[in-house]
């Protein structure tokens, strides 16, 4: 896209063993990271079967290239995800996630939660180029970030969601969210941005 990354990796994410409950108990699998369909081992292999509802395409095709065979890839966030499993008939639901996550509920649907890997933080100085445009993927990774760096105005941020974007705060020089989540469309955003520079402010918070 004729873009040049620089990579600032903000966590460590490393396995964590988990138990593999009977499959049978469920109508469909949520996965809201794609790190839990990397990283979630051979007990993966026992859900392949089951409708797997996956926030964002980076997480879809982890989900496939896990073995998966019904992704269903989500048009939001996790909120959206679980209304849209609720409108298919999902009434039990396994959810894979990091072990700081954002339990997802829905009135109509019973989650059982298994913590498949850890996000840990690096500690150290955070290095940003003066003209980059920061992508964000996760509400914590927007915390994190927003906690160690000092100079907003002159940073642009590109957020997957618009919990994404909520989570960074204010101050920065523009703040665009995707208009889905994927990564194709964050990358889109960013390509704007880097090129045209930050919108006015009206449409700085957009």
């Amino acid at each position: 896209m004729g873009l040049e990354p620089v990579v600032r990796p903000l966590f460590e994410i490393s396995p964590v063993r988990w138990d593999v409950p009977d499959p049978r108990r469920y109508d469909a699998t949520f996965f809201t990271s794609a790190n839990a369909a990397r990283l979630g081992g051979e007990g993966l292999g026992a859900l392949a079967a089951l409708p797997a509802y996956a926030v964002g395409e980076s997480t879809a095709a982890a989900l496939e290239a896990a073995g998966f065979t019904n992704v269903r890839t989500g048009s939001a966030d996790g909120a959206a995800l679980t209304e849209a499993a609720a409108r298919a008939g999902v009434r039990r639901a396994l959810h894979l996630c990091g072990r700081d996550n954002i339990a997802l509920r829905h009135p109509d649907i019973v989650i059982d939660q298994r913590i498949a890997y850890a996000a840990d933080e690096i500690a150290g100085p955070l290095e940003v180029p003066a003209d980059a445009v920061v992508l964000l993927h996760s509400p914590r990774a927007a915390v994190a970030f927003a906690s160690r760096f000092v100079a907003r105005s002159a940073v642009c941020l590109a957020a997957i969601s618009p919990a994404v974007a909520q989570a960074a705060g204010e101050g920065w020089a523009a703040k665009v969210t995707a208009p889905r989540p994927g990564d194709e469309a964050l990358l889109e955003v960013a390509r704007a941005l880097c090129k045209n520079g930050p919108p006015d402010a009206a449409g700085a918070g957009s």
